[in-house]
């Protein structure tokens, strides 16, 4: 059956679009901005100690030097799976460079990654490619020409954004021209190329092999980082937070 174009249009929306939890807007309460270790101590009695210690668990082996870019993708079921691949190799931020014209719905699910990750949208190659590039990271596209060097021989444990394309043309012309670094990975057999969430999952894993052999860790968060996710990560871990946070400040007056 088609997939229903309005339908795919609002899930692929509702991939690529969310504030981040560096929007000020989570710890803004009225005219109170609580600082995260506010928001965090006034919450903390209405989770379990189980989600708690989860979330500092999840944290503790969180990267923000590696990030996962994809450009141009059609069908919603490949994005659900390149950000629940994202999420399970410890990626906090993901880029989508958003230029399609239609999209396809698929019933796969990011099985609810979506929610822990912060997902940034762009409507071109220049303006996501300038924003990494001023973060200082290294652009690395996942492509395979003359020009690209087998992913497991290129360094990927300094600030990485691996790219990758959409379903059917691959990379763009311009995002290949920006970018710093070409990789590819070998197959031995008929088929030419891996599904993106396969593609995305095996450089995932080599540039956290790299990393664990190199540094021993793969967590790299500062502290600032990990006390602002940890907050917006309890808060997302408590129903009806920002009214039980709304009626606790109101106590205190």
């Amino acid at each position: 059956m088609p997939s229903d174009p309005v339908v795919a249009r609002y899930e692929m929306r509702r991939l690529l679009t969310r504030r981040t939890s560096r929007d000020p807007e989570w710890f803004t309460f009225g005219d109170r901005i609580l600082s995260p270790s506010e928001v965090t101590a006034l919450l903390e009695p209405y989770a379990t100690k189980e989600r708690l210690a989860t979330i500092d668990e999840v944290l503790d082996r969180r990267t923000s030097s590696l990030t996962v870019v994809v450009e141009g993708m059609v069908d919603t079921g490949n994005v659900a799976a390149v950000l629940r691949t994202a999420d399970g190799f410890g990626v906090q931020d993901f880029h989508a460079i958003d230029t399609a014209r239609s999209y396809k719905h698929s019933k796969r699910t990011s099985q609810g990654a979506e929610k822990w990750i912060d997902r940034y949208r762009w409507r071109s190659p220049a303006e996501c490619v300038a924003y990494l590039h001023e973060s200082g990271f290294e652009v690395v596209a996942a492509h395979l020409d003359p020009e690209s060097s087998p992913v497991d021989q290129v360094d990927l444990t300094g600030r990485t954004a691996l790219v990758f394309g959409n379903e059917l043309e691959g990379l763009s012309d311009e995002l290949l021209a920006l970018a710093d670094e070409r990789v590819y990975i070998p197959i031995t057999g008929f088929v030419q190329s891996f599904n993106i969430s396969v593609a995305a999952a095996l450089c995932l894993y080599e540039a956290r092999r790299q990393r664990m052999a190199t540094t021993g860790g793969h967590g790299d968060l500062d502290p600032t980082d990990r006390e602002r996710l940890r907050a917006v990560h309890v808060m997302k871990s408590v129903r009806h937070h920002r009214q039980i946070i709304e009626r606790l400040l109101a106590d205190e007056e």
